[in-house]
């Protein structure tokens, strides 16, 4: 077979993006497009990538316009291949998704499962019907903030409070806004509720029972699933530090990776239960209550810290192409088996913070063995661009000595 020249379509232009620029420039030598509303610094001054400021890209109109506009200067000897960096950005192409298919590459599900896996009310309610466990869970809805001291929780604090619809919640602005919550008493949580629907927020909050443990007992799985609806690749994380600023926080920072079969088991049942197609990222806590994994929401893409899959043996561009270009048969699941740790942060900062345990032995030792590998420092990108990250990695010492709190 003639090999295909490959044309990256990144749709985003952040920490994601490079990611998966990286991981096309790895696997094939190519340089990627991007289209989004804004220039961030992950993706200013590469090679790797050219970028594509269009304002209002986010909405229904200039975003298919503008991807129909550059479908029409294609090159006839490319396979133009369309990769969602974000979550506004998944759910447009769920809509358009007959049409992309027609100029694109395009390994995506449609609208209709997205929305009953984009909102975490009815994301919940699959995961009851195919038995993915997930944390109690409490749904509140903007009538019943008239009066937040009469709202009944089934369970004590502390609690965790996110908004349902998040593509909605990136609009939302107020002084206190985070990306979630955990709030450790009841006054927290009736003098929060208002602020949030006086900011202009309408849909639903999840309000779920805090599984205690801090950010240890996460785990992080990426998922491939291809054309025939069967799962290609699983990769576990175990992430050992989180970003602890209020509109980053949850984003992990620190991943060491893991195998665990009683995980990928469920994921993959429930996913091809479903008849997925495409990227999903799954976040998960372990209860030691019960001594259960349990899933807080799907990400339908690749995760933003994705790259750890591409380090430990799980280039996840070379899985996309593969199954979508090349339309390779593969018989077995692919697992990230590769050990080394994933670096979001500086090495300083993992020892500083990271809580002390077995976990974090494990990763000292394969920091000291140079077993590590980040996003961002790549040889054959500019130097412009490394010197960048090597500032945003400095900068974030401040961050921890403001933001960072142990539970």
């Amino acid at each position: 077979m003639a090999e295909l020249k490959i044309q990256p379509v990144l749709l985003g232009t952040d920490f994601n993006c490079y990611g998966m620029a990286r991981s096309f420039h790895e696997a094939y030598g190519v340089k990627s497009v991007a289209f989004g509303v804004q220039a961030m610094a992950t993706t200013r001054y590469s090679n790797l990538v050219d970028v594509n400021v269009i304002p209002n890209f986010t909405t229904d109109e200039v975003f298919i316009k503008t991807l129909r506009d550059y479908a029409k200067t294609f090159e006839e000897d490319k396979t133009y291949v369309l990769v969602s960096c974000g979550d506004g950005y998944s759910e447009l192409i769920s809509k358009y998704i007959d049409e992309l298919k027609q100029h694109y590459v395009c390994n995506y599900i449609g609208e209709k499962l997205f929305n009953r896996l984009g909102n975490k009310e009815s994301f919940y309610e699959v995961c009851e019907k195919y038995g993915l466990p997930y944390p109690k869970t409490k749904i509140i809805t903007k009538e019943m903030v008239a009066d937040a001291t009469k709202i009944e929780l089934p369970f004590d604090f502390p609690v965790a409070l996110k908004p349902s619809n998040s593509i909605e919640w990136l609009s939302i602005h107020f002084e206190g806004r985070k990306k979630a919550y955990i709030l450790d008493t009841r006054q927290e949580f009736d003098e929060l509720l208002p602020k949030i629907y006086k900011a202009g927020y309408t849909d639903k909050l999840i309000c779920q029972d805090f599984i205690p443990g801090d950010d240890s007992n996460m785990r992080v799985v990426n998922a491939y699933v291809g054309l025939n609806h069967k799962v290609r690749m699983l990769a576990l994380g175990h992430p050992l530090l989180e970003d602890p600023s209020p509109s980053s926080v949850g984003n992990y920072m620190v991943i060491l990776p893991e195998q665990n079969q009683q995980i990928f088991d469920n994921i993959q049942k429930f996913l091809e239960s479903i008849d997925y197609v495409g990227f999903a990222d799954f976040d998960l806590k372990y209860d030691e209550r019960d001594g259960i994994f349990k899933v807080f929401e799907i990400n339908i893409r690749q995760g933003r810290s994705s790259y750890y899959c591409t380090l430990n043996g799980c280039n996840l561009a070379q899985i996309l192409v593969e199954d979508q270009v090349y339309h390779t048969k593969q018989d077995e699941i692919l697992y990230g088996e590769v050990e080394r740790v994933w670096l979001g942060a500086p090495e300083k900062i993992f020892y500083e913070y990271a809580k002390d345990n077995e976990y974090k032995e494990k990763a000292i030792q394969l920091l000291r063995q140079g077993k590590k590998g980040t996003t961002a420092f790549y040889k054959k990108d500019t130097l412009k661009h490394r010197l960048l990250m090597h500032y945003a990695f400095y900068l974030m010492k401040k961050k921890y000595r403001q933001y960072f709190v142990q539970r």
